[in-house]
């Protein structure tokens, strides 16, 4: 097995072997980036699939300041956002003093609420613009003002899907719960 280094040196180099490692040590993880933001596994192959070819041509960028994986993880998601720009056929966009939160007001869900699959296929559910907002706040540790630059909307936009896509997967995770018996 290469060490990091010599992976990276070996891509800067453009080392066949190298960037076999490479995807050997960390496509899965990288899979899993995408499919937080795709509608379906296909659709995360071909982000993982551009994000790679990004981090094959850029890996000299790399500095060597912080660790290569959150490197790495920050070449894959704004390959998402790239994708999801490209691809976007619709938006969803309200202002946030038009938007009445639906929230349960409860903190948070119980230990056993739902499971890692079950949360994975109801974000899956929600709408590309939801789902994009709320992985990069949520998961990724984005400010909205930081979201809204990246996508091209408005900060009251960008706290309006988040918000919303908070309130659908509670009703969704919700509902789940409530067929399993594990949610009153």
């Amino acid at each position: 097995m290469m060490s990091e280094q010599h992976i990276i040196d070996g891509c800067i180099r453009h080392n066949r072997k190298a960037q076999q490692a490479l995807w050997k040590q960390y496509s899965g993880y990288l899979l899993g980036v995408c499919m937080r933001y795709a509608t379906d596994r296909p659709e995360a192959e071909d982000m993982l699939q551009e994000a790679f070819l990004k981090i094959y041509f850029n890996v000299s960028e790399y500095s060597g300041t912080g660790s290569f994986r959150g490197w790495l993880r920050k070449v894959t998601v704004n390959t998402a956002i790239t994708y999801y720009h490209r691809n976007l056929r619709y938006r969803h966009q309200v202002d946030i003093d038009e938007y009445i939160s639906i929230e349960t007001g409860t903190a948070g869900f119980e230990e056993d609420f739902c499971n890692a699959e079950d949360l994975c296929r109801v974000l899956a559910e929600l709408s590309p613009g939801y789902r994009m907002v709320f992985n990069l706040y949520t998961i990724e540790g984005y400010k909205h003002h930081e979201i809204a630059e990246m996508l091209g909307i408005d900060v009251n936009t960008s706290k309006s899907q988040y918000s919303r896509a908070r309130a659908i997967l509670r009703k969704k995770l919700e509902g789940l719960a409530r067929m399993r018996g594990k949610f009153t």
